[in-house]
């Protein structure tokens, strides 16, 4: 008999399913309403609303299956409008596409929120928008249907094949062998059609499934009761007493007027594909990690023992530590690999923005989508999503001309905003550029200085203009509109990337448009890094972050108002010493390593005593609020059992940034 904990643990693992399908069609909805869009006026292409009707109706079911009503009735009335215009009795225009768009936004919305335990979004004026399109009414809300608490669909159309009532009853011991309720639908779908299937809580709290299935391989029915499932005949006269189980994105075929699928059209489960949780993932990073620690002291120990092995046993030991060592490294890759997913998750909310902000601000606005298959750290997707969201914002509420503004500078009236991802090494680099009237820079620097900001006159560089709008609470708009709030987001956009390790650099032209450039690390838990020492202290400095490597003479270096410069290829790179930095004790030396980290007018270099090498290192954070210091991201553990500290470089940077203002304007 099954217990509490077990069904509790059932349930839960089968809402995280439901999510992620839901989140799957959702996805669709929206991809096929933006192609409707772009076809209205002319013949809507039939592919797409077939596309479009067949995620509404899995959407339908599977909220059905979890008992969320909300969303069960928005994919219904979704749904009878898809069939409406479908079938002709219902012209698609610019006026009515809005209710289809209001629909799929709080459908999304409703299974947000059920995910995160929130209240849901009112649906009634939404539902009422959609039962008014699918009856024709140009718009008259008329009071939305309801449906019963199982949905009834119409029966099946006459078929040779005979129809079973197969009744599948979950267990734990079934999870351990990996029998689900997905196993045995992909089973069932392969035997033939699955017409229908309902979820029932029987006594004592347990769960089971229901399918009807018309097929005529009844030995293979019979061969899985092995599995947890029971079959009966049923009558041809039966109708199907729950909707049809769609079989995710890998599904071909189209639902027919009634909402079944035809019985010509082969089902294709994605069997390829295996969700998993993502803290599994990170147990598994963590535990790959404590494996580089191992692998860097076994290391630290065979360099004591050298010299008391002989050499040829000697050589063997060094060659099967190479060969862990490679084993390793692939073996982090392999994990790593696992945990990136495409930037398109980001991306993919993008054409709904642009299309809500263009329509409220009277402006036309082409997306364009590039390296959507490029990948990143899941992690750094989730973090990365509003820092995007508010760049592709402002990139619309500011950057983009009206179209009377652009045809008179001898535009095309369509302004156009690029997205972009593409990988350069070890890091991803975003873009989000437009072709509008660009940053006014002059108009931000008076804005500035007028707000009591140190700004040297003359020219300002593309780092200074990114350090005064990135400046908390600044704007150059004397009140805040949808899309922006006064300055805020920029500020909380560059504190977003620097905090993951990454980098916010701008280009502007005057009338040309903006390019803002975001590069981040693809992975945050495990990263090589160069180990440097000062005095007595060793530091680690993640690679991804420097640039190069020189060597430095004492005497090279020039004071200029309590500032050190170099001379580096032909330009002038402000040196920190990280001794002076964090109050070190070090001996006076003649020669140093300065390590340098930016790029542009951002570069730095990072004095260090020496370069102890290059090492691998599991990256640990450091949450306590009373340990943190200023250019310490986190630490790490070295083969000798050592804690060394890893530099935080964009935070060191920043505040070389802040030092300078402050000298500046002590000078002023």
């Amino acid at each position: 008999m099954s217990t509490p904990d077990s069904r509790a643990t059932f349930a839960a693992g089968f809402m995280d399913d439901y999510f992620a399908e839901a989140e799957e069609h959702v996805i669709a909805v929206r991809r096929s309403l933006l192609t409707l869009e772009a076809a209205l006026g002319s013949e809507l292409p039939a592919a797409v609303l077939e596309d479009l009707f067949r995620s509404c109706h899995s959407l339908k079911g599977i909220s059905a299956m979890v008992e969320l009503r909300e969303a069960e009735l928005l994919a219904h009335h979704m749904e009878s409008c898809l069939r409406a215009i479908r079938q002709g009795d219902v012209v698609l225009s610019t006026g009515n596409f809005d209710s289809l768009v209001n629909g799929a936004r709080t459908l999304e919305g409703v299974i947000v929120a059920h995910r995160a335990g929130q209240p849901l979004p009112v649906t009634d004026p939404v539902l009422a928008q959609l039962h008014a399109l699918a009856h024709g009414d140009g718009g008259t809300a008329a009071a939305p249907i309801a449906l019963a608490p199982v949905l009834r669909l119409a029966a099946a159309s006459p078929s040779p094949a005979p129809r079973w009532k197969v009744t599948f009853v979950p267990s734990p011991a079934l999870v351990v062998r990996g029998v689900k309720v997905d196993t045995i639908r992909t089973r069932l779908l392969q035997l033939g059609q699955v017409t229908g299937v309902a979820p029932k809580v029987v006594a004592g709290g347990g769960v089971l499934f229901e399918f009807e299935v018309e097929t005529a391989a009844e030995e293979q029915l019979a061969a899985l009761r092995g599995d947890g499932v029971e079959y009966e005949p049923l009558p041809a006269a039966v109708a199907a007493a729950a909707p049809s189980l769609e079989s995710g994105p890998g599904t071909r075929g189209t639902p027919d007027q009634a909402g079944e699928r035809p019985h010509d059209v082969p089902v294709a489960a994605s069997a390829n594909f295996v969700r998993v949780d993502l803290e599994r993932l990170d147990d598994l990073m963590r535990l790959v990690g404590d494996m580089v620690v191992t692998r860097a002291r076994l290391e630290d120990t065979l360099q004591r023992v050298e010299t008391h092995v002989p050499f040829h046993e000697w050589r063997a030991l060094q060659e099967h530590s190479a060969g862990i060592e490679r084993q390793l490294r692939s073996l982090r890759e392999g994990v790593m690999r696992v945990r990136l997913v495409p930037v398109g998750e980001i991306f993919r909310r993008m054409p709904f923005v642009v299309r809500d902000l263009a329509r409220d601000n009277g402006k036309r606005v082409q997306l364009d989508l590039v390296g959507q298959a490029t990948e990143i750290d899941k992690f750094l997707i989730e973090r990365m999503m509003d820092p995007v969201i508010h760049l592709v914002r402002n990139a619309v509420s500011h950057a983009i001309e009206t179209p009377e503004e652009r045809v008179a500078a001898g535009k095309s009236p369509e302004g156009t905003i690029r997205l972009s991802a593409s990988t350069a090494g070890e890091s991803v680099v975003l873009e989000i550029s437009d072709d509008g009237a660009g940053i006014d820079v002059e108009a931000v620097a008076a804005r500035a200085r007028a707000s009591g900001m140190a700004i040297a006159g003359g020219e300002i560089d593309a780092r200074t203009l990114l350090d005064i709008i990135c400046v908390s609470g600044f704007s150059t708009r004397d009140e805040a509109d949808r899309a922006s709030g006064r300055g805020v987001g920029m500020a909380v956009v560059r504190r977003t990337v620097e905090e993951l390790g990454g980098a916010l650099a701008v280009e502007t032209r005057s009338g040309r448009g903006t390019t803002f450039r975001v590069t981040l690390p693809l992975t945050l838990a495990i990263t090589d890094a160069i180990i440097v020492h000062v005095g007595a202290h060793t530091f680690a400095v993640p690679q991804a972050a420097v640039r190069e490597v020189i060597e430095v003479e004492a005497r090279a270096l020039r004071s200029i108002e309590r500032n050190e410069l170099l001379t580096y290829r032909g330009a002038t790179l402000p040196i920190v010493r990280l001794a002076r930095l964090f109050a070190l004790a070090v001996e006076a030396r003649t020669r140093f390593h300065a390590i340098v980290v930016g790029t542009g007018l951002a570069a730095v270099g990072l004095l260090v005593d020496r370069i102890a090498g290059q090492r691998e290192i599991v990256v640990k954070t450091i949450s306590d609020p009373l340990l943190r210091v200023e250019g310490i991201s986190g630490a790490t553990e070295l083969g000798d059992g050592r804690l060394v500290l890893i530099l935080d470089v964009a935070a060191l940077s920043r505040a070389l940034r802040e030092r300078a203002k402050q000298l500046e304007g002590m000078s002023a």
